[in-house]
């Protein structure tokens, strides 16, 4: 599974918890403004069980969006090292939404959540089976004026944008098999053919 980088806005952003990142696909920057001293102990110790993975980053000057310079900087830096990880930005702050657009065009995957608990792969609850991934899928595809992908390729395409972060290319393809299994397409010389009942 990719590494999915959180980079917390300390100043922005005081979760309660983040037990939610306890995993090893997880790495955690947390970003400490020049005035903020304290650290909650349920923070810290969580932070230490990640070891290596976890990481302060305290910022020693005082000034307009010095922080938000800080969190700009790693992302730049740490895409250079890695550039599968998918980067996730937890602050209230809407500037940074400019700077994640510019990322995606540049094909570094990131985006800004509120809080830890916004973060879609937290959210999700991680991995899902894929036949219950395979039934959130079809849900999309069966609204009003969702357009339907004809190929093979268009649809491992499409679940791979709808599920992200972190869809490898072996969970696509058994998403795609749980959703022929449910009847409600099938696969023809990498052509999709949609079921009656579908369309």
């Amino acid at each position: 599974m990719r590494r999915n980088v959180v980079l917390i806005d300390f100043e922005s952003v005081q979760p309660v918890s983040i037990r939610a990142l306890n995993h090893d696909y997880f790495q955690v920057l947390l970003f400490c403004g020049a005035n903020q001293t304290k650290i909650p102990f349920e923070i810290a110790a969580t932070l230490q069980k990640l070891g290596p993975r976890a990481q302060y980053i305290k910022i020693t000057e005082v000034g307009p969006n010095a922080l938000d310079f800080h969190i700009a900087y790693y992302i730049g830096r740490l895409a250079v090292e890695d550039p599968s990880a998918i980067f996730h930005i937890v602050s209230r702050d809407k500037g940074f939404d400019p700077l994640i657009h510019h990322l995606k065009t540049q094909k570094v995957l990131a985006m800004r959540s509120e809080s830890i608990a916004d973060i879609p792969i937290v959210k999700n609850g991680g991995k899902k089976p894929p036949i219950e991934r395979a039934e959130v899928f079809i849900a999309k595809l069966k609204k009003p004026k969702v357009t339907k992908p004809r190929t093979e390729k268009t649809m491992g395409s499409a679940i791979k944008a709808y599920f992200q972060p972190g869809v490898e290319e072996a969970e696509v393809a058994q998403i795609l098999k749980a959703m022929v299994a449910t009847g409600f397409i099938s696969i023809k010389a990498g052509k999709i053919i949609y079921a009656e009942s579908s369309n």
